[in-house]
């Protein structure tokens, strides 16, 4: 096996340019796949970890958006100085795994292993994410949802790498929550989880942002859901507006050893419910 730990991401990209190899950081879903790899034959002979370029790791707040290098951890965007339409995110950050593996596992290797469940996604996804790639050549940005294209399946080319998160600073307003519904309490693959970001002014909806994970093969925006929402009151009765033809009209969930496509579209919609009931009474406090 040939492994090779750069200091500095020109060193990396000009290696990864002549060698096709799997990029570790956290290597918290790594180690989970090894095993299963070398049973398949699939097993990758040469390693590129990343966790020393210094470039692609950190929290930077810029003139027009706010930059998470995919080297972060966990547990740094937990500490992270960020407004509250990240705390989304950071409750996000608090359900991937144990406190070890918060430490440990970064933010772009929840994404680009590209699994329906990924914890960050949904929260991403309501804040306009986008990816920025690097290869010796060339960058590139890409929208998170056009990134992700299906289970462990992303738009990366084999001598790219994920460097940063890009949030445009028209996504950071409001508030924002997370909700995760899984079969028990702690380190668990989630059945459902909801990603709100909410935006109040006079009294109304100004703007909202919904995404569900784990209800189909990636997370995505329930925008039907959002249009409904934008403008009306406070006190709007969610129950009566989110109704279950208009969830299984946006999701395309399947049956697993966790819960069957039926149980996940009820699921799906309580959490919305619940996650946008507390944000709105956040709201009304304001």
């Amino acid at each position: 096996m040939t492994y090779f730990r750069p200091h500095d991401l020109s060193q990396a990209l000009g290696w990864l340019a002549n060698n096709e190899a799997q990029i570790v950081a956290g290597c918290t879903d790594l180690f989970a796949q090894t095993k299963s790899q070398y049973l398949e034959g699939k097993s990758r002979k040469k390693l590129l970890d990343i966790t020393a370029i210094s470039e692609i790791s950190g929290v930077t707040h810029n003139d027009d958006h706010i930059r998470i290098g995919a080297g972060t951890s966990w547990s740094e965007i937990i500490a992270a100085d960020l407004p509250p339409a990240f705390d989304g995110l950071k409750g996000a950050a608090h359900e991937v795994g144990s406190v070890q593996i918060q430490n440990s596992g970064t933010i772009g290797g929840n994404i680009c292993n590209a699994s329906p469940a990924a914890d960050g996604v949904p929260a991403l996804l309501t804040l306009d994410a986008k990816v920025e790639l690097a290869s010796s050549t060339q960058k590139r940005t890409l929208p998170l949802q056009e990134f992700l294209l299906g289970p462990s399946q992303t738009a990366l080319k084999h001598n790219e790498i994920l460097c940063a998160i890009s949030i445009p600073h028209n996504a950071t307003g409001g508030i924002s929550s997370f909700i995760k519904l899984g079969a028990r309490k702690y380190l668990v693959i989630s059945i459902a989880m909801v990603g709100v970001r909410l935006e109040v002014d006079e009294g109304k909806i100004a703007d909202i942002a919904i995404s569900v994970g784990s209800c189909s093969a990636v997370a995505k925006r329930i925008e039907r859901v959002e249009q409904l929402l934008i403008g009306v009151a406070l006190d709007v009765d969610l129950p009566k507006i989110i109704t279950p033809d208009v969830i299984s009209s946006s999701l395309a969930p399947i049956d697993d050893i966790r819960a069957d496509a039926d149980y996940r579209i009820k699921a799906a919609r309580e959490i919305i419910i619940r996650a946008v009931s507390k944000l709105l009474g956040a709201g009304n406090k304001a």
